[in-house]
């Protein structure tokens, strides 16, 4: 056999086994004007997009996936410091010297080297628009009476594929920020007490919101027949339910 012939045989069956291994993780595809956009949805607030030759990594975290089997990351946004949703290892594995690595200041405490994004802030990072929208917790507090999460110190993300606007709100719950944004085709909205919304919180955002998909996800033990039935009379707004415990 030829070194050619060995490269392209160790080529194919690579790409043979990541097909396999992103075969255990529920996948949906969006048409966008440029590209297919595929979101694999790997749980709890975990999530993989991929457009074009760009692959997107948000809050990966160990316990939710294996990822010396995943494709490295081009870009990494991380919500805040919480560890189920920063994980400086899974970052490691995922990271390369072109990596943009992504996340709110709190997170330099246990990350370096990467970008920090504030509230607010929008930037263009390989081509992709990503911008910053506040996370927190007004109404949910710990026993002290301190937010779970507190205003400033979480992100979400607008990110644009071509034509669609994707939202991962991150932890939050309803704030005002959050209805604020216009033209949000998919939104992931999380789901779970007392840490970030009820059902009646999600479904108050959705309709402000008008996302044409919706997937609830972090939602934890919630019943998310709850979300569904909140929005059964909103025929605009698709709800999809995925593996996003």
């Amino acid at each position: 056999m030829s070194k050619l012939s060995l490269i392209l045989v160790v080529i194919t069956f690579g790409i043979i086994f990541l097909g396999a291994v992103l075969k255990d993780f529920e996948q949906d595809v969006i048409k966008t004007s440029q590209a297919d956009l595929k979101i694999t949805f790997i749980g709890h607030g975990t999530l993989m997009f991929t457009f074009g030759d760009k692959v997107i990594h948000v809050d990966p975290i160990g316990s939710q996936a294996d990822y010396t089997t995943f494709p490295k990351a081009d870009i990494i946004l991380v919500t805040h410091e919480h560890s189920d949703h920063l994980d400086p290892a899974a970052i490691a594995i995922l990271r390369t010297e072109k990596t943009d690595l992504i996340f709110p200041e709190k997170c330099s405490e246990k990350i370096k080297n990467g970008t920090i994004m504030k509230n607010g802030e929008t930037k263009i990072i390989q081509e992709i628009k990503i911008e910053v929208v506040p996370a927190y917790n007004i109404v949910h507090l710990r026993s002290e009476g301190l937010p779970f999460h507190p205003k400033g110190q979480g992100n979400g993300y607008v990110i644009t594929f071509a034509d669609k606007r994707v939202y991962v709100a991150g932890d939050t719950e309803n704030v005002p920020e959050m209805k604020a944004l216009k033209d949000i085709d998919i939104a992931f909205l999380p789901m779970n007490l007392p840490y970030t919304m009820t059902p009646e919180m999600v479904a108050d955002a959705a309709r402000v919101i008008r996302p044409k998909i919706l997937y609830p996800y972090h939602f934890g033990d919630t019943d998310t027949s709850k979300i569904v039935d909140l929005l059964k009379d909103r025929k605009e707004i698709e709800v999809r339910i995925r593996e996003m415990k």
